[in-house]
């Protein structure tokens, strides 16, 4: 194959070290929580004594009254609530997360830190939720009985060093084939394809040594085939403590063992990652449901997610159905022809053409088509910039040249048809080998890793959006094909798994009454089925931009100019939907504009009236937050965070926000709290926890006395990361701002891209679903399917639409505010309520959704800036902060676009 030199590139790489530093913890009373009934509640007294319990985390007691306070005119008091004496003045107790129990108040407080995060644990469950009306929903959750033999790890050695995971698979599976009854001891391992190998008892050895031979069936060369050697040694490591497993799934032990999952995990996935394509936690196969054409060379894949999952009934495997885009196994040149979108056969290709080919193919692993029945595989690593036709390489040391369309003609007989097209670039960079297009076909199987365009989408939305009753059959019959009981792993290991989805009681939460504006014709109404319908809109003044269709970067560059350059309130409209002109859709644009200007939607009636425990008592302030990564591929683009917190206080309806720009896929927000030196003042405080709450202050007059943090985003294993850095960024930004100022924080993980689905326990009972066929709005599971100890639930708290609604799962990592279960469900379930954007309950708190929206809203606030292959991709403009490692930072938003960038 020719084949040309190219020089080798060097990488530079960015290691980031964040320092994890400790915090204090204090925690408050909760008041009782107001029933909701059939008609608005009546108003109560202000000063209504709060009856709360405190938990065996411990925690200390506030004395409201000595907080140094603005006054106000609002119509909540603030209630002063009795003092427990300490007559010694001083740290009474420790308790296990490291709080501290007080009998003074904020102004002498001293500040104890836990030494490191194993000193720190998460929130217990203070109980179950007893709010609401109780029913019964399916889980796709399947019980799994615990194996009762010994599980050991052995470490694995491959020599020479593999880093396939399909060849290590090989050379293992050889393995096990030849030795399995004599030197394995008859035993059946499962293995994860790098280091590690599992047994269900001993092996015979501790330490023993093979070699293995593999056939190359790839070699082209008549006659005997090549051989591979391997050598690979097996040794023990350790054995996995079921014994500790069985305590932290009854309640006993906090600590989760790890590694007994992992091997459970690993073992259930043995069989599928043979039979199927694994891809992360999910297994796809064209085989599972006939693959649908997206476009552009794409088409979807069915398949299946599976997760072994510890709960409160014990161990369960969480199976769900899963669909991704993979590139579709195409000759090359009809690949190229679908994604131009023309005949590639007869026409020459333009400079546009051949980045748009390059981009697509770029990684993009393919087969040879021309050696008969040999298919070596290579990955694209590029496109040459000359036709077939003009290409020559050196043959020789004396550069005797041959052209590539002389060199297969002799080599293989091949003749190459459309030397008008370029070659395909395969090999490292080093070397790289020319392929014409015309002798190349895309390798099956391969998951489509960049962003989808809109058609695309919406292909894929069809293919995949299904019904409840429909996903949940497709679920049974996943679990009855995969035959877990047949599955030879699992019985090796013992382990059984139920084919019944799991039956959990839930309640569904009551809606919360609204307040509408004096002047409109409703005064207040109840949602119905987690929707409501409009206010009258006044006539504003605002930039009303009507965009065609297909519209490119307008509408970045509209948002990016009007909010950081004009400080101009925009509202977009789609060309298509103007036409349309349905009711409907004048009443969402109306509801945009409003909050955009300043006005309020709705508001909760419990609010106003001062009973949402835990809120309305005392100055509360409640934060979302998310951090948003670039696209897969894009390599340099930064990761962009977004805080917004509520500045209206007993309604909390209105939000300010504020985002940043931080290093390429770091979670961790790093401008929650900042200091920087300044020549003239000094050390300066900043950050966007501070803003936010300076902006509080200003907004109603009173500081906060009580912080709920919402976080989006952040996945299991990232929990004690986050909850350490963060949560020490709030309280350093609280402590900045006056002295022992610490107004006790719960801090929530919100999580959506999980794979629980709950459905009606009934399907032709119509009362407990919604139009759609999914459970009800307000349903909400804190049992069974939740962690044994720690305080999570899912909540679904909208009505589906089309396909199965996704319910939320919140894990509260700490509370020092000491809230029930009743009282942490109804208020996240009213706050949904509370959403600007539309008259419908929605998915997701809003805090947590507005810093969504305002993360996504700030990539715009990027200017482009053309990348060498022609492609675009994300800078800002200005120069870079000292410090914050070559990430450029974002623009300033003006001051009156802080409060409704996330409206969009």
């Amino acid at each position: 194959m020719p084949t040309r030199q190219m020089k080798e590139s060097s990488e530079q790489h960015l290691v980031i070290k964040t320092h994890l530093q400790n915090f204090m913890n204090q925690v408050q009373k909760a008041p009782k929580t107001a029933p909701n009934g059939k008609g608005p509640p009546p108003q109560e007294s202000h000063n209504t004594k709060n009856k709360g319990r405190r938990r065996g985390r411990g925690g200390r007691k506030v004395d409201q009254g000595d907080v140094c306070m603005r006054p106000s005119s609002r119509h909540c008091t603030v209630a002063p609530k009795p003092v427990s004496e300490n007559p010694a003045g001083a740290l009474v107790a420790s308790t296990p997360n490291g709080s501290v129990e007080n009998g003074g108040n904020l102004s002498g407080m001293e500040m104890s830190f836990p030494a490191s995060s194993k000193s720190l644990s998460f929130a217990p469950r203070p109980g179950f939720g007893q709010v609401g009306t109780k029913c019964i929903v399916k889980a796709n959750h399947f019980f799994a009985e615990l194996p009762e033999k010994d599980l050991n790890q052995y470490d694995v050695t491959i020599t020479p060093e593999v880093s396939s995971r399909a060849l290590n698979r090989a050379i293992m599976e050889e393995l096990v084939r030849l030795y399995r009854e004599t030197d394995l001891g008859a035993r059946l391992p499962a293995y994860d394809g790098r280091k590690s190998l599992y047994t269900a008892g001993e092996l015979p050895f501790t330490w023993k040594e093979f070699k293995i031979k593999l056939v190359d069936e790839e070699d082209g060369i008549k006659g005997p085939k090549r051989e591979r050697e391997y050598e690979v040694v097996i040794k023990f490591v350790a054995r996995a403590n079921m014994h500790h497993l069985g305590q932290f799934l009854a309640g006993k032990r906090a600590d989760a063992p790890q590694e007994a999952l992992q091997i459970l995990d690993i073992v259930l996935r043995e069989l599928s990652t043979k039979r199927y394509c694994p891809i992360g936690r999910s297994f796809f196969s064209p085989d599972i449901r006939r693959p649908q054409r997206l476009g552009d060379g794409l088409e979807s894949w069915c398949g299946f997610y599976q997760s072994i999952r510890p709960t409160q009934m014990g161990l369960s495997l969480n199976i769900d159905m899963a669909s991704a885009a993979f590139i579709e196994p195409l000759p090359v040149i009809e690949f190229v022809a679908q994604l131009l979108g023309k005949d590639v056969l007869s026409r020459p290709l333009s400079d546009s053409d051949r980045v748009k080919i390059k981009k697509a193919l770029r990684g993009v692993k393919v087969e040879v088509t021309h050696r008969g029945t040999v298919r070596r595989k290579y990955r694209v690593s590029g496109l040459t910039a000359q036709p077939t036709r003009e290409l020559v390489f050196p043959v020789d040391d004396n550069s005797t040249m041959k052209s590539v369309v002389e060199y297969f003609q002799e080599m293989y007989g091949f003749t190459i048809q459309h030397a008008h097209l370029p070659c395909l670039q395969v090999g490292n960079q080093k070397k790289a080998n020319y392929l014409p297009m015309e002798a190349c076909k895309i390798v099956g199987g391969q998951l489509y890793t960049k962003r989808l365009n809109e058609r695309q989408i919406t292909a894929f939305l069809k293919v995949t959006c299904q019904r409840p009753r429909d996903r949940e059959n497709d679920i049974l019959q996943t679990v009855q094909h995969n035959a877990y009981n047949q599955d030879p792993y699992a019985k090796e290991f013992g382990i059984k798994i139920s084919e019944k989805l799991a039956s959990v009681e839930a309640r569904i939460l009551p809606a919360p009454w609204l307040k509408y504006h004096e002047a409109g014709k409703e005064k207040d109404c109840l949602p119905q089925v987690g929707q409501w319908n409009k206010m009258k809109g006044k006539e504003l003044e605002l930039l009303l931009a009507i965009l065609p269709d297909n519209n490119g970067s307008l509408y970045g560059d509209l948002k990016r100019i009007c909010e950081t350059d004009l400080g101009l309130i925009s509202q977009c409209c789609l060309t298509k939907y103007v036409f349309k002109i349905t009711k409907q859709y004048l009443a969402n644009v109306s509801l945009k504009i409003n909050v955009k200007m300043g006005g309020r939607n709705t508001v909760l009636l419990d609010a106003i009236s001062c009973r949402i425990p835990l809120v309305s008592d005392i100055p509360t302030i409640i934060f979302g937050a998310d951090v948003t990564h670039p696209e897969n591929g894009e390599d340099s683009s930064p990761s962009i965070a977004a805080v917004v917190a509520s500045q209206d206080w007993p309604e909390v309806t209105k939000y300010a926000g504020l985002v940043c720009a931080q290093a390429h896929r770091q979670e961790l927000i790093q401008d929650l709290y900042k200091t920087w030196h300044d020549p003239v003042r000094g050390t300066v405080s900043g950050g966007m926890i501070r803003d936010l709450l300076v902006s509080f202050r200003k907004a109603t007059g009173q500081k906060p006395l009580r912080i709920i943090f919402y976080r989006d985003g952040v996945s299991e294993g990232q929990f004690y990361q986050v909850l350490l850095y963060e949560l020490d960024a709030i309280r350093k930004a609280c402590a900045s701002l006056e002295p022992n100022y610490q107004p006790p924080v719960t801090f929530i993980v919100v999580q959506k891209r999980h794979h629980t689905r709950l459905f009606a326990n009934n399907h032709r009972d119509r009362s407990s679903m919604d139009k759609s066929g999914n459970i009800l709005p307000g349903t909400v599971v804190d049992s069974k399917i939740c962690h044994p100890t720690e305080f999570d639930f899912y909540l679904c708290s909208h009505a589906g639409i089309q396909g199965t609604s996704r319910p939320a799962h919140y894990h509260v990592l700490w509370d020092e505010n000491n809230f029930t279960a009743d009282g942490i469900q109804s208020l996240t379930n009213n706050l949904c309520y509370t959403y600007a954007r539309c008259t419908r309950s929605v998915s997701v708190v809003p805090p947590a959704h507005y810093a969504h929206l305002a993360a996504f809203r700030a990539r715009f606030y990027m200017e482009p800036e053309m990348q060498e292959n022609g492609s675009t991709g994300g800078g800002a403009k200005g120069m870079r902060a000292p410090g914050e490692s070559g990430v450029r930072p974002l623009p300033a938003l003006k001051e009156n676009v802080k409060r409704v960038m996330f409206y969009c």
